[in-house]
């Protein structure tokens, strides 16, 4: 008989055992006998559905079984323990929604894995949830009942002054979780996404150790948030903005624009960062009155490029990147004089207005002013 598997420090019965080896993880020339750490959650391999075995067996098999451990936790010490050694795959079967520390959790996932180890784990979305909390709801209390629900599991753990008490009454258990906010946290975390599936009404993704974590201990929750841009002289500025994103979603512009690339006007095509509310702020500007801040502060201009990430930054062609950082940005873009379509049509417009600039500033900034209030009084033109 094989070497006993051993499922988080606990064998397998038989039953489950054999079916494990049969159908996905194992290969026998990779058993070696595995030392019983404290007893965890048992996973019942018998629970788990045909497709999600699939989805767990096409990155497990390739990998050697004593450097791959399986869960069901939401305990950080299970995964700290000694007793075993982590090293080419971590699989969990507790959903995200459940961790009580959930960037503390992945940080020590993280500190377990070897580079390039990966990381399977699942996530209720809150549009999942949506449709099963209401299920059974008459629909005369549907709106009514889910917003409490979404006020209570969404918006009050985030509140520090009343946080403790809702961990102390929920201990942490079916907080509301977008996709946005639960893949921005695994970046921030240090991982990249390399497969998601939704299965068994859950999304269940694969992540890849890329580097160590950000021990971001001041994540931004609140409406008003600072974005890191790239200013004058190429030094980085926190331009404030009105939140129109999901939480830690500023970790994610790499992995959104690799899957979506851009849309007409250069923004990302099907951003699903963005929040419902913030399309709006978007739509008529409201995200970008907080900027006069940095007019005042003199981080920005009135009229100027468009303040930008690093990310963006680096699309750019280095004689636009080089012509960018001799002068400050802007509150009210060239784009919107210009209107162009494309990246190029953007990279076209910002080098044009730049060299008028820098021969005649005033008078350019001028110009540009007046047929930047044109399109947008007369014209109907929006941000998006």
């Amino acid at each position: 008989m094989p070497t006993p598997f051993y499922l988080a420090g606990n064998p397998l019965i038989a039953e489950d055992y054999f079916r494990l080896q049969e159908s996905i993880f194992l290969k026998e020339k990779h058993v070696e006998k595995k030392v019983p750490s404290p007893a965890i959650e048992e996973v019942s391999t018998a629970e788990l559905s045909e497709d999600l075995r699939d989805f767990v067996s096409k990155y497990l098999l390739p990998l050697k079984l004593n450097r791959t451990h399986l869960f069901n936790t939401r305990s950080i010490p299970d995964i700290l323990n000694n007793s075993y050694t982590m090293g080419e795959a971590v699989v969990n079967f507790k959903q995200l929604n459940d961790y009580r520390n959930i960037n503390k959790f992945l940080e020590t996932v993280n500190e377990r894995l070897a580079p390039g180890g990966l990381f399977i784990n699942n996530m209720e979305t809150h549009r999942v949830r949506k449709d099963r909390i209401l299920k059974n709801v008459p629909a005369i209390l549907r709106s009514l009942y889910y917003t409490f629900d979404f006020l209570y599991h969404r918006i009050v753990p985030k509140l520090k002054f009343v946080r403790s008490l809702y961990f102390k009454k929920t201990k942490g258990y079916g907080r509301v979780l977008t996709r946005a906010e639960a893949i921005g946290r695994l970046y921030a975390c240090g991982f990249e996404i390399i497969d998601e599936k939704k299965i068994d009404g859950r999304l269940h993704f694969v992540a890849k150790k890329v580097k160590e974590p950000s021990f971001d201990r001041n994540p931004t929750y609140g409406p008003l948030i600072y974005l890191r841009r790239v200013g004058k002289g190429g030094k980085i500025i926190k331009v404030a903005k009105v939140r129109t994103m999901h939480p830690y979603a500023e970790y994610l512009q790499q992995y959104v624009f690799n899957k979506n690339n851009l849309k007409e006007g250069g923004k990302i095509k099907d951003d699903f960062r963005i929040s419902r509310i913030g399309r709006v702020f978007r739509k008529y500007w409201i995200d970008e009155l907080p900027m006069i801040i940095n007019v005042l502060k003199r981080d920005l201009k009135l009229v100027g490029v468009r303040p930008i990430s690093t990310h963006y930054f680096s699309l750019y062609p280095e004689s636009l990147q080089r012509k960018r950082t001799q002068f400050k940005p802007g509150l009210l873009p060239p784009f919107y004089a210009d209107m162009p379509k494309t990246l190029d049509d953007i990279i076209q417009s910002e080098m044009a207005y730049l060299n008028a600039y820098e021969k005649q500033p005033i008078l350019t900034d001028f110009k540009y002013l007046l047929k930047i209030l044109k399109n947008i009084v007369f014209g109907g033109n929006r941000s998006a």
